[in-house]
C-alpha cells in the first residue's frame, strides 16, 4: 500500500461564476466536472484539471454563496500548488499577472524549487511551481484550447503546505500511517521561523510533497471563501482502498467509512491538528459519464441522484459559463 501522490485540493469560493472565469481564463484550466456538492445538492462543486482529467491535477470548488472570508492561522491547508514545465513558464505568469491584475509575489525558492506564489479573487493562496525536468510523479497534461500557450500551461498540482502551532502528531501520521517519509526542508520564507519540512510519498517529486510550517505565533485558522477545506490523496485501485479503510479502522482513526463519489471512491479522517484529509481512488475517472471531448458541460450527477435531476436543476441558480 503506497500512496501515489495528491489526488485533489478541494476550496470554498462565493462566486461559481467569477471562479469559473479565473480557473479557466485566467489560469487556462480545464473545466473537466461540473456538479453538485454530493452533501447539499443546491450548491455547485467545479472540477479544474488537465486537459484529459489526470488524477492529481484537480482543483475542486465547493460553491457557497454568501460565506465570509478566510482568516489565515494554524490548523490550516494554507497553500496549494499548481505544476507548470518550466522557470520561463513562471516568467509567462508574472507577466500575465501583472497585465491582468493578479496579486502575486516574485519568483523565489522554495524546496530547491523556481516558486511563483500569487493569490486570486478571493485571497485563494497558490503557488506556482516549476518541475525543470524534475524526476517523480508525472506531471499531467496542459489544455490546448485556452489562450494560455501549451508550453506553459498548469500540469496538476504541487506540494501542499499545512500550517501548525504544533506538528508533531500531525507529521506522526504522515508517516506512520500514511507511509510519507521525510525527504528536506528550506528556509521559511515568512521571517525567523522555523524550517518548512517536506514529506514525500510515491515517486516523490512536486506532485507528492506535503510541506509542514510550525508557526506558532498565529491563530487557529477560520475557514471560508478561498480557504482550502481538504486534500486527497492518491490511491491507485479500489482494492488498495480497501485495505486503506480496514487500516484505519483497526487504527481506531475515526473516519467517514466507504464513500462513492461516483468518479472515485474516498475515506475521510481528520488529523490530530483537525485538518480534513481524504483518500481517493484514481479509478474509475471522471469520463465515467461524459466522453472526454465533452468533460464538463453539462450538468454531471452521479447515478443516485440522477433521478433526482428536474429537482436538482431547479433549485440551482443559474450558471452561465461562456466558452473560452
Amino acid at each position: 500500500m503506497e500512496l501515489l501522490g495528491i489526488h485533489h485540493v478541494s476550496i470554498m469560493t462565493g462566486k461559481a461564476e467569477k471562479n469559473y472565469d479565473f480557473y479557466t481564463k485566467v489560469m487556462g484550466m480545464r473545466l473537466v466536472k461540473k456538479g453538485v456538492n454530493q452533501d447539499d445538492t443546491t450548491s455547485y462543486h467545479l472540477f479544474y484539471g488537465d486537459a484529459v482529467a489526470s488524477p492529481g491535477t484537480e482543483l475542486t470548488f465547493f460553491d457557497l454563496p454568501g460565506i465570509g472570508p478566510s482568516y489565515q492561522g494554524v490548523s490550516s491547508i494554507s497553500a496549494t500548488s499548481l505544476r507548470v514545465a518550466t522557470t520561463a513558464a513562471l516568467q509567462y505568469w508574472s507577466d500575465r499577472f501583472d497585465q491582468l491584475n493578479v496579486t502575486h509575489e516574485e519568483i523565489k525558492q522554495r524546496a530547491g524549487r523556481d516558486t511563483l506564489a500569487f493569490q486570486d479573487f478571493e485571497g485563494t493562496r497558490l503557488i506556482l511551481v516549476a518541475d525543470n525536468g524534475e524526476q517523480g510523479v508525472a506531471a499531467g497534461t496542459a489544455w490546448d484550447q485556452s489562450e494560455v500557450p501549451v508550453e506553459y500551461g498548469i500540469l496538476g498540482l504541487g506540494p501542499t503546505t499545512l500550517t501548525l502551532a504544533q506538528p508533531a502528531s500531525t507529521i506522526m501520521i504522515l508517516t506512520e500511517v500514511m507511509g510519507f517519509r521525510h525527504t528536506g526542508s528550506y528556509p521559511s520564507l515568512a521571517g525567523d521561523f522555523a524550517d518548512i519540512e517536506v514529506y514525500s510519498t510515491g515517486q516523490g517529486g512536486a506532485g507528492a510533497e506535503v510541506h509542514i510550517e510550525t508557526r506558532p505565533d498565529l491563530p487557529h485558522a477560520r475557514l471560508g471563501r478561498g480557504g482550502v477545506h481538504h486534500v486527497a490523496f492518491r490511491v491507485p485501485n479500489e482494492s488498495e482502498y480497501d485495505l486503506w479503510s480496514d487500516k484505519l479502522s483497526k487504527l481506531g482513526i475515526p473516519n467517514s467509512g466507504k464513500v462513492d463519489r461516483h468518479y472515485f471512491r474516498a475515506l475521510y479522517f481528520r488529523e490530530p491538528n483537525g485538518i480534513l484529509f481524504e483518500l481517493s481512488t484514481d479509478t474509475p475517472g471522471f469520463d465515467i459519464d461524459e466522453s472526454m471531448d465533452s468533460l464538463g458541460e453539462t450538468l454531471s450527477l452521479p447515478p443516485f441522484l440522477e433521478g433526482k435531476r428536474a429537482q436538482i436543476e431547479a433549485n440551482l441558480r443559474p450558471l452561465v459559463l461562456d466558452e473560452v
